[in-house]
Order: structure tokens, then sequence, then C-alpha cells
């Protein structure tokens, strides 16, 4: 007769349980995704879930925080590393153009796709991500009207126009992914978006 072991719960890897969470709001969406498919994607208890992350909401936030980290840098090092708009710009919808068809895992991005169009019950959750979309395309603008300032580009290029555009292609971009859009066509886009770009003056 097989004895039963006492003593605490099998420890679990909490960054192996929350990257598993991550991938499945960033392929099934916040709302479309339950707690009890979150403990089976995560090999957790629910008790578990909600001692280590909380409830469903602290663990998307938390997921989401991860996917900048991890899956969605390539935005902030493009604006930050790159010496001009226009650079940065093209670097980004190229590095784009792999990171939403990276094999392996899901398509897109989960930023953009993971809570649109929700209900009044995931308003709030809908919003940080919109403010955090916001957000990117004010960093752009920024960039932009630096470089018109600083005479790199025209005087009379539009910043606030152009991140727009720039949001804009990335959301495409993201949307034709996981529509089934291939590395190669996504880059034709970004080089297609950049022949539109104003020169750069110097």
């Amino acid at each position: 007769m097989a004895t039963r072991q006492r003593g605490r719960p099998r420890a679990f890897d909490r960054d192996a349980a929350l990257d598993s969470a991550t991938r499945l709001f960033w392929e099934r969406g916040y709302e479309a995704t339950s707690v009890a498919d979150l403990t089976r994607a995560m090999g957790i208890g629910t008790p578990s879930l909600y001692a280590a992350f909380g409830d469903k909401r602290a663990l998307f936030r938390e997921a989401v925080a991860g996917y900048a980290g991890r899956y969605g840098d390539f935005t902030r090092r493009a604006m930050e590393e790159e010496p001009t708009a226009r650079a940065a710009a093209a670097r980004l919808l190229r590095e784009a153009a792999a990171e939403y068809t990276e094999p392996g895992r899901p398509r897109g991005c989960l930023v953009i796709t993971a809570a649109t169009n929700c209900s009044p019950a995931s308003a709030e959750v809908e919003e940080e991500l919109r403010a955090i979309r916001n957000g990117n395309v004010e960093a752009f603008e920024r960039k932009i009207q630096h470089d018109v300032d600083e005479g790199v580009l025209p005087a009379d290029a539009d910043a606030r126009v152009l991140a727009r555009l720039l949001g804009a292609v990335l959301q495409g971009l993201s949307q034709q992914a996981r529509d089934g859009a291939s590395r190669a066509d996504l880059e034709a886009v970004a080089d297609t978006v950049m022949r539109a770009w104003p020169a750069e003056t110097r």
C-alpha cells in the first residue's frame, strides 16, 4: 500500500509558468483565455496561480510586462539605438516583420491583439493596452520631431502624421501575420512604406 507523502506542495518554475501564460494570452487574447486554460497551460493548480500571481487580470499585466521585455523590446531598441527617425522606422518595421512571424510562438503582437473588442468587464485591460500603443506612437512622434527640428528631415514633414503612419503599419503587420502572411510579405510592405518616408536632408 502506497504511503502518501506529506509536506509542502512541489514548487514550480514561476518564470516558465509566466511564459506559458503569456503565450496563451498572446494566442487567444485576454477575454477568451479562462483561468482553467491558464492553469492547464502553466501546469499548476488554481490556488497556486492565485497565490503566485493574484487574479487573472494581475497575471495578464505581468504577462504584458514580460512580453515587452522578452519579445517586444525591439521597438524600444530601434528608437534608442538608431541615430535618426528614418533609420529607426526602417529597422523597426523590418524587425517587426521578423518578430511577428517567428516560428514556434504565436504570431503578431500581444499588445496589439490581446485585448480588442472586449466586453465592458474587460474595459480596463483594453484601455491599458491602448495606452501602451499610444505611448509608442508618442515616442515615435518625439523622435521624428527632433529630426525635423534639427534639419535632418524637411521642415514640412508632419511628425504626428508620420508617427501615426508607423503605428498603423505596425498594427497592420501584426494582423497580417496572424492571417498567415510570411516574413517576406511583411518585409515587402516595410520596404514600400520606407520608400514613401521623407528623405533625410543631410
